[in-house]
């Protein structure tokens, strides 16, 4: 099994911690995918954060997700939505006419050859395919606690890849893969901010759900862990979210 594969395939360790910790989005964003219905296919819903909300809205939703734990918990949170257990990459619909085919945070995890050409496929004709992707940022009056705690990913997991959250301005979107795919058209890109405050042991909580401290051996994980309960300590430390909504119509 490749690197690929192995991370995605490791929230399933942490199903139920996952859907306790992790942010839900914006209604505005879920507002925005929701009018590019009635009928939507997510792509990797996780344990159904954003198909719930979907689901309220009246939409049709049928989602694809790769882990048996994490589709069970979406199949409780979200009893409106059709959850599926597949691969997206080998699954395929009974109807492929799809007015929208969207992804929160998961389509980086598909593979790259045919993420774009299979999402069209799916589309009706003028259907849309949306991408949201989150980041963490750090604007200008942004928490300090977000540079501190480098010094603990420095002495712990040492890597170039250790730097503080870039500006919102810095986050780039994916217009230019979408045009170069040559499969989609009125390409429009779309932001939504918003914070979310933690405790020590909140924040702990998110970060043993992401895939390179599920994937790292447990000791050091433990230890980076540590080391950020005893930064944060009695405060309340802000962390700020960027969603990037990418959205393409397929020609």
């Amino acid at each position: 099994m490749g690197e690929r594969e192995r991370l995605r395939r490791s929230f399933e360790q942490v199903a139920e911690l996952y859907d306790r910790a992790r942010p839900t989005y914006p209604a505005e964003l879920i507002d925005e995918v929701a009018a590019l219905g009635p009928r939507i296919l997510e792509i990797g819903p996780g344990t159904g954060q954003a198909t719930r909300a979907l689901a309220e809205r009246s939409v049709e939703v049928t989602a694809v997700e790769l882990g048996p734990a994490l589709a069970e918990i979406a199949r409780r949170n979200a009893p409106r939505a059709e959850i599926v257990t597949a691969d997206f990459e080998t699954w395929e619909p009974e109807r492929a006419d799809f007015d929208a085919v969207v992804a929160f945070t998961a389509f980086h995890w598909i593979e790259a050859r045919l993420k774009y050409e299979k999402s069209a496929r799916l589309l009706r004709p003028g259907g849309a395919l949306a991408v949201v992707e989150v980041a963490h940022v750090l604007p200008e009056d942004g928490d300090p606690f977000w540079v501190e705690v480098q010094e603990d990913y420095d002495a712990v997991v040492p890597s170039p890849e250790n730097r503080p959250p870039p500006r919102p301005d810095e986050v780039g979107d994916l217009r230019r893969e979408l045009a170069e795919s040559g499969l989609f058209g009125e390409i429009q890109v779309r932001r939504h901010r918003w914070d979310v405050p933690y405790r020590a042991d909140e924040w702990v909580d998110v970060l043993r759900t992401y895939s390179p401290n599920i994937a790292r051996d447990a000791a050091t994980t433990e230890l980076l862990l540590d080391r950020i309960r005893t930064r944060i300590g009695d405060r309340t430390v802000t962390k700020h979210y960027l969603a990037t909504l990418t959205l393409g119509r397929r020609l």
